[in-house]
């Protein structure tokens, strides 16, 4: 045992030893000797899955101690225990990324509007989203709000609709890299009326998304939730399914691609008939009700450390229904604390 302690603390430094020593000292039992280990981690002798969960192993696990924190700790670090994962690209406003953030995500949209049915035109998006977590698990999320250009004859110049709400992380699995979280947002008809927002008295947002490696290098993400308005006489309801698939192809620099499903499940009153506004709109149109449009991306991502990431996805629809969507390019930066 004395062995197995002077190695350690050789190689994990004192206060990983202390960690070990004083509160997981009796795992070491479980271990023999051998003069050929270079190296023990901590995370797996000391706090098993929960890396991140233990003060004492913050430091020596992920590069920053669980007490740490803004606003005199009431604003906790990001979960840096899944720094190899991105975040989705697609679908901004309801595809969440399931870790546990502290972040302010800036998003540009160039979004080209089809000349059947909606008129045509390009409409530009400038938005910023935020993140803050309250614990290791609850985070609070605003994921939509911003400002929108538009050269389409039915949406004019304004302000989107604002969604803030809480996410909560459910399964976290360090080791296997596995994670999922459900969250719930509210988007308050703040917007403009002539930006087509504003509608109604708001909608509900619930959801379910996780997220997993594999092959090492790889990523997959899901989400799924209900778009529930709170008048279905102004506004429609859907359904979304949304994925992301990554893979790290050098140090920093990851390949992805991304679908997303859209399925309306109750029409409004007005709108246009039989056209909808996929994720960024509720036009409240009627007739809409088992309409379905599938969307698929790619794109690449840069993420130089566990602080910084800028992104870029084209977006296009795979099925023949296309609505108010022609295309789509995204460009996301993110700075996380």
């Amino acid at each position: 045992m004395q062995a197995i302690l002077t190695h350690l603390g050789r190689t994990l430094g004192s206060a990983a030893l202390l960690c070990c020593t004083t509160v997981y000292a009796q795992s070491l039992s479980d271990f023999q000797y051998d003069e050929s280990i270079t190296a023990v981690s901590c995370c797996d002798v000391c706090c098993g899955d929960d890396c991140c969960g233990d003060p004492c192993c913050g430091d020596v696990c992920c590069g920053s101690s669980c007490s740490d924190g803004l606003l005199c700790g009431l604003i906790k670090p990001s979960d840096h225990c899944f720094d190899d994962f991105i975040s989705p690209m697609t679908n901004p406003t309801l595809f969440e990324d399931p870790r546990t953030l502290t972040e302010l995500r800036g998003i540009f949209l160039q979004h080209k509007v089809p000349l059947v049915p909606a008129a045509g035109g390009d409409i530009q998006v400038y938005a910023l989203q935020i993140r803050a977590a309250l614990t290791d698990r609850l985070s609070i999320i605003a994921t939509k709000d911003g400002y929108a250009v538009s050269s389409n004859p039915l949406i004019r110049d304004g302000w989107a609709d604002v969604a803030a709400g809480l996410k909560y992380n459910l399964i976290r699995n360090v080791r296997d890299q596995r994670l999922l979280s459900a969250g719930l947002t509210y988007e308050m008809p703040v917007g403009s009326r002539r930006t087509l927002q504003g509608n109604g008295n708001g909608e509900f947002h619930l959801f379910l998304t996780g997220g997993t490696e594999f092959l090492d290098y790889g990523h997959w993400l899901s989400a799924s939730g209900l778009r529930l308005a709170a008048d279905s006489g102004d506004d429609s309801s859907l359904w979304y399914w949304s994925n992301h698939f990554d893979y790290q192809i050098f140090d920093g620099i990851y390949a992805l691609t991304e679908f997303n499903w859209y399925n309306w499940i109750d029409s409004g009153a007005g709108g246009i008939n039989g056209v909808e506004g996929g994720d960024l709109f509720n036009l409240g149109s009627t007739g809409v009700t088992g309409n379905d449009i599938v969307t698929g991306a790619f794109g690449a991502k840069y993420k130089p450390n566990g602080n910084l990431e800028f992104g870029v996805a084209w977006e296009l629809p795979l099925t023949e229904r296309r609505d108010v969507l022609e295309n789509r390019l995204t460009v996301d930066a993110i700075l996380r604390y």
